[in-house]
């Protein structure tokens, strides 16, 4: 009876380290699962980050390249004005009417813009919004 006990015993012992060694199996597939998932997780806010700053520095780009375009405008319309401005007030006879002949101009093309100002504000919006949202070829490249 002793040797029966023993064997059933034996038995018992090479059946319960089974099952421990197929629940220790279990439990490094799931731990690996959750490191797999862990730097995935990692990985993808790593690349959500970089393509942020990527779409800001390209916004941002090209936002400071139009206003110094702008200022360059600006800068050759000023001049302009000046020289029109003179003109104008040497062929009337008084300088000073020159300017406020181009200043009164300039009245006129700033009240059509302040009450016209969605002629501006939509193409500025549109175009940021764009710019944000567009997807570059290199993008779309890699998820095809």
């Amino acid at each position: 009876m002793s040797r029966k006990t023993s064997s059933n015993r034996n038995l018992q012992t090479k059946k319960l380290s089974k099952i421990n060694q197929n629940m220790e199996d279990k439990a490094t597939l799931i731990e690996t699962l959750f490191e797999k998932a862990e730097s995935y997780a990692k990985t993808n806010l790593i690349l959500f980050k970089l393509k942020a700053i990527d779409q800001s520095a390209d916004v941002l780009s090209t936002i400071v390249s139009k206003i110094a375009v702008i200022i360059v405008v600006l800068l050759i319309i000023l001049l302009s004005s000046i020289g029109l401005s003179l003109w104008i007030g040497e062929l009337i006879g008084k300088v000073y009417y020159g300017f406020f002949i181009v200043a009164g101009f300039y009245i006129l093309v700033a009240l059509i813009l302040h009450f016209k100002h969605g002629i501006i504000k939509s193409p500025v919006n549109d175009s940021i919004i764009l710019k944000m949202l567009n997807e570059k070829k290199d993008e779309k490249d890699l998820t095809q």
